[in-house]
């Protein structure tokens, strides 16, 4: 390949995003548009099969072989583009491309291009040991580790959120541990902009409840359960919490209000991402995730990073992986024992009891822009390609005279 005819400027790279991937996920649409902020030709080859679906982790057995069905439909015309389309310098496949990456794999292989994927998180991971919905001895469950083993050696390069995320991934499946890089989740910042979700001019911040707000969906690694008995235990206090969403949890939440009504919790059963703005604008305090699971403790879920691209004031669980983000402390944000309702019931007190600390929050919002996260991506796949400066000095070395 060329390099570029300016001395120390790279050549763009050309990237190219194949399979079915889910573009619903602010994920991959995070990742498209960083690296093209950062340069990088993105070309897509997509065919839409997941989009419609909420939360996999609910998909019914006839559901979940309906959408393979529609999947495996789509591989003879995405391979065949793939095939015609100009030779890309890495092509990546994006959530969910657990089969996407098994099918790519010998193409990719026939035109000698390297190929990166975003597993973003394990399904088997998930499925198994995180929500406990079969037992790792349950031959379905076998099945789905296999399936992700091979699907991890047929791409040279996996990605996963965070360097706990990463690390745990690389023992799970035997991987070599440069094999597996991290990348934030990020957040969309057009959409959660601390000018557009400023509290209302002339609210007084004195004499009314704190409104404290969790969304996503209900299942365990939110810990939600959690946040109801915070609740309970603040029942008398001016605090009042909105929970939104629904999920797996849905029932066990329904169950402890039924036993417990709560005059001081609105739930709320779901809320279109794109009006989640206006939720998080009428908060004092959002929740993380609070859930007492493993994986809950590698992951940074999409609601933190675009709680702080918001700036708005945060509780969530202490882990590993939320420490990459704010390390010891950051302005604004509570850390606490998962699983703890007491801790939560206090650092929300914390800040009822001090209204002008509403006003700190974490200024970490340019960390995390899609143009950041790009950067991210971008410095992976350059190395994967061998388009890095160290890979492009040794390749010039290799070919100097003498």
């Amino acid at each position: 390949m060329a390099t570029s005819p300016h001395p120390g400027r790279q050549a763009p790279l050309r990237v190219l995003f194949w399979g079915t991937y889910d573009l619903s996920k602010p994920r991959t649409r995070i990742l498209i548009n960083g690296l093209r902020e950062n340069g990088a030709h993105v070309d897509e080859c997509h065919v839409s099969v997941w989009e419609t679906v909420r939360d996999k982790g609910t998909l019914t057995f006839s559901s979940l072989a309906e959408r393979l069905l529609r999947t495996g439909a789509a591989y003879p015309s995405l391979i065949a583009h793939f095939l015609k389309a100009r030779r890309p310098d890495v092509v990546m496949v994006a959530y969910l491309g657990q089969l996407d990456v098994l099918l790519l794999w010998p193409f990719a292989r026939l035109r000698g291009v390297p190929v990166v994927w975003d597993q973003f998180i394990s399904l088997y991971d998930t499925v198994v040991n995180d929500r406990g919905r079969l037992s790792a001895r349950h031959p379905f469950a076998r099945a789905l580790y296999v399936w992700e083993w091979v699907a991890c050696r047929a791409a040279d390069c996996v990605v996963i959120d965070t360097r706990e995320h990463a690390a745990y991934v690389a023992r799970l499946f035997g991987l070599n541990s440069e094999k597996v890089k991290s990348v934030w989740v990020g957040a969309e910042t057009s959409i959660f902009s601390p000018t557009a979700m400023a509290p209302r001019e002339g609210r007084d911040t004195t004499n009314r409840p704190l409104t404290v707000l969790f969304y996503g969906q209900l299942i365990p690694l939110h810990g939600v359960d959690t946040i109801v008995r915070a609740a309970r235990l603040l029942e008398g206090h001016p605090i009042h919490f909105v929970l939104i969403g629904s999920g797996q949890e849905g029932p066990r939440v329904q169950q402890l209000l039924s036993d417990h009504p709560l005059a001081n919790l609105e739930w709320v059963p779901w809320v279109e991402y794109e009006h989640l703005n206006e939720h998080i604008r009428n908060a004092d305090v959002c929740l993380g995730i609070f859930g007492k699971t493993a994986k809950a403790g590698r992951v940074i879920p999409n609601k933190v990073f675009q709680i702080v691209a918001a700036r708005r004031p945060l509780v969530t669980r202490d882990s590993p992986a939320i420490r990459e983000l704010f390390g010891e402390r950051a302005d604004g944000v509570r850390l606490i024992r998962p699983g703890d309702p007491q801790a939560l019931a206090d650092a929300l007190l914390s800040f009822a009891n001090d209204r002008a600390s509403l006003s700190a929050s974490a200024d970490l919002r340019n960390d995390i822009t899609p143009t950041a996260i790009g950067r991210q991506l971008l410095a992976v796949l350059r190395r994967v390609a061998c388009l890095d400066e160290v890979s492009l000095k040794a390749r010039a070395r290799r070919r100097a005279p003498g």
